[in-house]
């Protein structure tokens, strides 16, 4: 079963089980894919569709620290909510440890010494943790790892 179908799936049993939550999450998810699919006027490939979960969980992200430094913290709950939805349907995300060990074994391959290579190492990087690591993070350990 595909990811379209999952949340078809999905959405039925969260009307079923009375769960409005969870409804108007998973209904926010594929009217985000579907809109993709009309602006882009095809439909949208497994990978095509996880890119595009992986933008919505990153926007939540977003919205969840700018609403808890604003002090909205029912606003944070709501989208903290959407987020655990969300990566409900994204690939199993890589610990840190895991991520660690891709991220060194990328600059061994570049073999980088310092910060200033982090571009290089970032091109071998991202298409092996595409989808299974925050770009934002990736981005942090190995700013750290190349610094030391």
């Amino acid at each position: 079963m595909n990811l379209k179908e999952r949340l078809q799936e999905d959405l039925k049993a969260a009307m079923k089980g009375g769960d409005i939550a969870r409804r108007d999450a998973i209904r926010l998810i594929a009217s985000a894919i579907k809109q993709e699919e009309i602006d882009a006027q095809k439909t949208l490939t497994e990978e095509e569709v996880i890119a595009l979960l992986m933008r919505e969980a990153k926007k939540r992200r977003d919205s969840i620290e700018e609403a808890q430094r604003l002090g909205r913290t029912e606003t944070a709950a709501k989208e903290q909510f959407e987020l655990s939805v969300i990566e409900a349907y994204l690939p199993q995300q890589l610990s840190r440890e895991e991520l660690e060990a891709e991220i060194r074994r990328a600059i061994e391959e570049v073999g980088a010494k310092s910060a200033k290579e982090m571009g290089n190492v970032m091109k071998v990087l991202m298409p092996r943790v595409k989808g299974r690591a925050d770009g934002k993070l990736v981005n942090e350990m190995l700013k750290t790892i190349l610094s030391n």
